[in-house]
């Protein structure tokens, strides 16, 4: 987990990163293959039915775990059917901009890009969780986490000019549906990523913001969260460093 902080005159953003299942494995392939595990053995099947799946191996020699300070060997039939699950951001501290006036009111905004490279036969998920409600806040004051004015996430953001709000759109090839749109005016619909649409709030509890259901090794995938905070101009916020803390967490499916 890494964290590292800006500090802006108004605004603060600090972005959490966070690893799942991160482990490591080596595999054979070709440009016409690849072989995720091997055996020499003398027999085997694979027996499933409604409530279990089987593999088994027949007469394999040369198994179990060996190791030493230099290297660690596991071998035999799918010791090494393990999972490589790789995160990272393009920056862990986003710097809000540009400033908000507290009396004028404004708009500022912010991004960082999560790349995910995952061999998992099953994909991965990308989340996001604030870790308080209202996200942006200072010791006496928020801005209120931006409310869609529809059920699903806002084509366009809007807030009323006497109130404040601090929300966000992922922009990806890998998109969950919820934040897809039909390329005119209403997401959670089409398969359209139109830039800049889609807004929603964060929340203390994990939102999945993008989702791939095959392995994506090893070119990966990028997924960008825009961030946007705003103050009305009929609202007074007061002046202060206002931070958000946000965990992004990727684990494999």
């Amino acid at each position: 987990m890494i964290v590292l902080f800006a500090f802006p005159s108004l605004l603060l953003l600090a972005i959490f990163l966070g690893f799942i299942n991160s482990v490591f494995a080596e595999s054979m392939e070709s440009s016409g293959y690849k072989i995720q595990a091997d055996s020499i053995n003398v027999g085997g099947v694979k027996q499933t039915s409604d409530n279990y799946q089987s593999e088994d191996t027949i007469g394999e020699i040369g198994t179990g775990l060996s190791s030493s300070d230099n290297y660690l060997l596991q071998a035999g039939y799918q010791q090494m059917q393990e999972v490589y699950l790789g995160l990272s951001l393009s920056t862990v501290s986003v710097t809000m901009s540009p400033d908000i006036g507290g009396l004028s009111g404004g708009v500022s905004n912010g991004s960082t890009t999560a790349s995910v490279i995952t061999d998992s036969p099953s994909g991965y998920s990308l989340s996001v969780k604030a870790s308080t409600a209202p996200a942006m806040a200072t010791s006496t004051d928020s801005f209120d986490d931006y409310t869609p004015q529809t059920a699903d996430p806002d084509f366009t953001w809007l807030i009323s000019n006497t109130t404040s709000a601090f929300g966000f759109t992922p922009e990806g090839t890998d998109i969950v549906q919820k934040f897809q749109d039909n390329g005119v005016d209403t997401c959670n619909t089409g398969s359209t990523d139109t830039p800049d649409a889609c807004w929603y709030r964060f929340a203390t509890s994990t939102q999945t913001i993008a989702q791939k259901t095959i392995s994506n090794h090893p070119a990966g995938s990028a997924t960008s969260l825009k961030l946007k905070a705003e103050s009305g101009t009929n609202h007074i916020q007061i002046a202060g460093q206002y931070q958000a803390v946000i965990t992004i967490t990727a684990v494999s499916n």
